[in-house]
């Protein structure tokens, strides 16, 4: 009875951590806004001034109960390798479309993470999996289609966003798999070091500038490492060690209004009704999607799939 009750504390507590998470994510896209940088810009510093957080706290936190196995290592740069990517996409994206726009097709995620868990592990989709697909579809062509009328870029920041999404999916598929073996601050070490090199490189490729910024650019980037980065995928990558990735990735959908609804009074955002019906297709579709799996998470047998590791 006691292990069952510390039980249910340990998983309560990785729903808290996965809101709390959700709520400093909600709050990227507008740091990434006020900033005024470049995306990759923006998405190096997020990384790289989070790791200042990172690094000295995990060299200096007591070594973990845990073994950091070869495997889980390796799935950890990987998954920095992919959350790089994601974030010079959506960063990006959101500089070339509205926040509502990348935002919300930014959240598709968990489509690609169904579909990453067929490709990959033969969990072939299921009927509500094809439903919710389409509803999201249909809610993608309604935000998009407005998007490519409005600007004359043919709607490449919203295509960035679109592909951040499918970067993200294997960030998380890649997540579950490193914190399955290791604690979510070794994992957010690796992977933010990793991710941090990454862009680093992609800044330097593309010729993304990294320095002479005002101050009030230099605010932002220091929130968007704190608050986006420190705090939120911390609490994310905490909740994923206790959580399936296709639970969390349904709750990961809060980002989507709380983002929406900053971007009115902060950044004066007009939110239109093509945004509207398209975003709730695209959640409605998403929530369909993992309908099943969440269901059955309840019963209790997504808890034996991933090991908790504090």
């Amino acid at each position: 009875m006691p292990h069952r009750a510390n039980h249910s504390i340990t998983h309560k507590a990785a729903y808290v951590a996965l809101a709390v998470g959700v709520l400093g994510v909600g709050w990227s896209a507008i740091f990434v806004r006020l900033s005024d940088v470049p995306g990759s810009t923006s998405a190096f510093y997020r990384m790289a001034l989070a790791q200042l957080v990172f690094v000295p706290w995990r060299l200096g936190a007591p070594s973990p109960s845990a073994r950091l196995t070869r495997g889980a290592v390796v799935a950890a740069i990987w998954a920095g390798i992919a959350f790089a990517v994601d974030l010079a996409l959506f960063n990006t994206a959101i500089m070339r479309t509205s926040v509502g726009n990348a935002t919300l097709l930014g959240v598709n995620a968990p489509i690609f993470v169904a579909l990453g868990a067929w490709m990959f592990f033969g969990q072939r989709p299921t009927v509500a999996f094809w439903s919710g697909f389409a509803l999201s579809f249909i809610g993608m062509v309604a935000i998009v289609g407005t998007d490519v009328i409005r600007h004359p870029v043919l709607g490449i920041g919203d295509a960035m966003a679109v592909g951040g999404a499918i970067s993200y999916a294997v960030y998380l598929l890649y997540v579950q798999r490193s914190r399955a073996e290791i604690d979510a601050l070794s994992f957010s070490a690796i992977s933010g070091v990793v991710a941090s090199i990454t862009l680093l490189f992609i800044c330097l490729a593309i010729g993304a500038p990294l320095g002479g910024f005002p101050a009030a650019s230099w605010a932002a980037l220091i929130a968007l490492a704190l608050v986006t980065q420190v705090a939120g995928h911390l609490c994310i990558a905490y909740a994923l060690g206790k959580i399936p990735a296709s639970i969390a990735s349904v709750v990961l959908l809060g980002q989507a209004p709380i983002t929406v609804i900053l971007a009115v009074p902060v950044l004066h955002e007009r939110v239109t009704v093509a945004q509207l019906v398209g975003g709730a297709l695209v959640l409605a579709g998403i929530c369909v999607v993992n309908l099943r799996t969440s269901r059955a998470a309840r019963l209790g047998r997504a808890v034996q799939e991933v090991p908790a590791v504090s």
